[in-house]
């Protein structure tokens, strides 16, 4: 099986606000699955029960992500893009080699994310250092379900 890949789809719909006034908004949401097609599929299939009135997926973007924490408790509600740069030493040349992947952290706030990330990561048995970690927009995350897992809900 092919891996699932990760995909950032935003959708366009009209809101209500607070105090009663209607507002058009677009927001993001990451997607996995294998394709383009698929990811905008399952994403209208994930959204269309919120969805009262007209919506339209704006775009759907392929994301380069290595890893996904999440957070189960209720005050973790933001999602943190982080940027982690994992140093090699090449035993030959003796050169560092830095090679960065992009992890997705759940937590409530950015120290939150910071310490989640360094504790996921101390058991890495290379160096890493943490290049950059910033909130993102992102409103919620759907998994990859395969065809069996879908009938018994």
């Amino acid at each position: 099986m092919a891996m699932n890949e990760w995909f950032e789809c935003s959708v366009r719909y009209e809101k209500t606000l607070e105090n009663g006034m209607q507002k058009y908004v677009s927001e993001p949401y990451l997607v996995e699955a294998l394709s383009f097609t698929e990811a905008e599929q399952r994403f209208i299939e994930e959204i269309q029960p919120f969805m009262s009135g007209d919506y339209e997926v704006k775009a759907v973007a392929k994301r380069k992500i290595s890893e996904l924490f999440e957070d189960d408790k209720e005050l973790s509600d933001k999602w943190f893009k982080c940027k982690v740069a994992f140093i090699t030493l090449d035993e030959k040349s003796g050169i560092e080699k830095r090679s960065t992947q992009t992890m997705m952290v759940q937590a409530s706030y950015f120290r939150n994310a910071v310490k989640r990330l360094d504790k996921v990561l101390e058991g890495t048995l290379a160096d890493y250092e943490i290049v950059s970690v910033s909130e993102t927009a992102i409103m919620d995350v759907f998994h990859y379900k395969g065809k069996e897992a879908s009938h018994g809900e």
